[in-house]
């Protein structure tokens, strides 16, 4: 049951990806009281900050970012520099989802969420808490994949520049990029790439591996006979994809890597 409008908080929390940036936009003259949050882990893309000040000046009002003294290096060393992974997740706890309820408080808030009609059948944890209540406009009105493009056209921003190598938003060490993703980041970051490297750990006395990738470092996958098998699978993927789905974007041909794992990414930090 949702709650009365009157005295009602609205929130739309940004990811910095084109499907809640292209929520925004649509909700902008539908809901003039929207409140816009960003939940910064402080190891977000160049691009992903850059976007946001684009999508900002839309807006006409300012995006609160959340997180700014505690990034995600506060909590890794709680942590005891354990890395988060597909299991735990716990950066998406403590640095998009505490924060989010932090902001809402206590108040009775509508959490605007942009799962399109087109994969409605996705889910994720958003909120437990229970003065939130969550809408798809996107599914309500029949909006798709097609349509949050030409959202995004429509405007002139487009979509964010890291979509020309990754398929999604997030941190820039997010576990759960293909590996053709983290060749992207060291040709397109390396300064971000030798970051991500660093933060992997190996316990010499054990063999137990901290790492990003299940199964193989960093370090692993950027030595040349690597990235060449890397490639040479992304190529033959993409070609294949096209043969069954002529017009396939970037982000379905990231798909089935058959090195990786094709869990989806949690929606706080993917949408």
């Amino acid at each position: 049951m949702e709650p009365k409008l009157d005295n009602v908080r609205h929130i739309l929390s940004l990811s910095g990806g084109k499907d809640s940036s292209a929520l925004a936009i649509y909700m902008r003259d539908r809901v003039p009281n929207m409140e816009y949050v960003f939940c910064d882990t402080g190891e977000e893309l160049p691009e992903t900050y850059e976007y946001l000040e684009k999508l900002e000046a839309y807006l006409g009002k300012p995006i609160v970012r959340l997180n700014p003294d505690r990034p995600f290096s506060h909590y890794l060393d709680i942590f005891n520099g354990v890395l988060p992974d597909a299991r735990t997740r716990w950066c998406t706890r403590v640095l998009k989802i505490k924060p989010f309820e932090w902001f809402a408080g206590n108040d009775q808030v509508i959490s605007y969420i942009g799962i399109r009609s087109d994969e409605s059948q996705r889910k994720g944890y958003i909120s437990s808490k229970s003065n939130v209540t969550v809408r798809y406009p996107f599914i309500d009105d029949g909006i798709t994949k097609k349509d949050v493009l030409e959202i995004l056209k429509d405007i002139g921003i487009g979509l964010p520049a890291y979509y020309n190598w990754r398929s999604r938003s997030g941190c820039y060490f997010c576990f759960f990029q293909q590996r053709i993703e983290w060749i992207g980041l060291y040709n397109n970051h390396p300064e971000l790439f030798a970051k991500a490297l660093s933060y992997e750990k190996e316990n010499p006395i054990t063999g137990e591996r901290y790492s990003w990738i299940e199964r193989e470092s960093l370090r692993d996958i950027i030595k040349p006979e690597r990235v060449a098998r890397i490639k040479e699978n992304f190529i033959k993927r993409s070609e294949l994809l096209k043969t069954h789905i002529p017009n396939a974007r970037l982000t379905e041909v990231f798909c089935g890597d058959e090195d990786d794992e094709t869990e989806r990414a949690c929606l706080i930090c993917s949408l």
